[in-house]
């Protein structure tokens, strides 16, 4: 088997997704000196999708282009995800750990009859093996895993492992490939998105979140002017979205989506465990509620004790004067 890792690339509207390189970079990880391949499936012409994955770092792409890729399902790209496996013959396979990719990757692996290793947040080598680290009982604890045999096959949490440095004098060979792709059970005709245009919560770099404390939909209006000032992206609590103050395409926690940004605010939230597991890992956690007994505060960094219509747009001002 060669020494060579294919990443799977993945892209929204035609845009890759940011976990796209940092797959790339954790399949660098995995082998420094290997080949790394990308791999992209869609209807349209995706050259500079591909492109892009050789600025971050991938020596060459597979493209794989049929009318029934148009949108995503698991048969149809998983078709088209074996045919280049079968043809590359890889020791190894990352993806991002994004809804796609824990749709798609299990059943590739079932087919594959390999194990896999998902929701990676880290990657090391400890006497000649790699060790892939992830979360388990809802992020209290972390797991070591090693793979002795077979295909090395992970996913990889978004904004976990830093991309490289995008570098346009990168190249390396785009190929073109055919399949046939049949026997789909499942046709996509229309998709409507619930979610939010703007930042994706689970990439964005900075969220900022409400709870019940939000009190209605409206109340969520200045949580929304925050985020666009710091470039990110709103989320909520399972208890403001049963409330239907919002979707339930934001919801973070047990349930719900899974982030890990640079900053994460949470604003009356009072931090049941269940919402704990979904943003407990973020680097930075300040928590604003008018409780000081809110068990939020044992996570956080920073804690503003007091009435969150009185803080946000304080603070939304005064970056605002910071930027300028």
């Amino acid at each position: 088997m060669s020494d060579k890792i294919l990443v799977i690339g993945e892209s929204r509207d035609g845009v890759l997704r940011n976990v796209t390189f940092e797959a790339i970079a954790a399949a660098k990880k995995i082998s420094s000196d290997g080949e790394v391949v990308g791999v992209l499936c869609g209807s349209e012409e995706l050259a500079s999708q591909a492109q892009e994955m050789i600025y971050y770092g991938a020596d060459r792409v597979v493209t794989v282009t049929n009318e029934k890729l148009s949108s995503y399902t698991s048969e149809g790209f998983g078709q088209a995800a074996l045919a280049v496996i079968d043809d590359e013959n890889p020791s190894g396979i990352v993806m991002g750990h994004t809804a796609v990719g824990k749709d798609l990757t299990p059943k590739l692996a079932s087919k594959l009859e390999v194990g896999l290793i998902s929701d990676t947040v880290d990657i090391n080598h400890d006497g000649g093996q790699v060790v892939f680290t992830r979360p388990i009982y809802s992020g209290k604890a972390f797991e070591k895993k090693v793979i002795t045999d077979g295909i090395v096959f992970a996913t990889i949490r978004p904004n976990n492992i830093p991309a490289l440095e995008r570098d346009e004098s990168r190249s390396g060979d785009v190929q073109q490939k055919t399949v046939d792709i049949s026997d789909l059970r499942t046709v996509i005709k229309e998709v409507i998105r619930k979610a939010t245009d703007g930042v994706d919560l689970s990439e964005a770099k900075v969220v900022v979140a409400g709870g019940r404390g939000v009190k209605s939909a409206d109340g969520f209006k200045p949580l929304y002017e925050l985020a666009e000032v710091l470039g990110g992206a709103v989320g909520a609590s399972r208890g403001a979205c049963d409330a239907d103050y919002c979707d339930y395409s934001l919801q973070i926690g047990q349930t719900g989506k899974v982030v890990t940004p640079d900053l994460y605010i949470a604003v009356g939230i009072s931090g049941a465990i269940q919402h704990l597991a979904g943003m407990s890992n973020s680097k930075v956690i300040v928590a604003i509620n008018k409780d000081p007994e809110a068990n939020i505060f044992n996570v956080a960094d920073y804690g503003i004790v007091g009435d969150l219509f009185e803080i946000i747009p304080m603070l939304t001002e005064e970056i605002k004067k910071i930027k300028g």
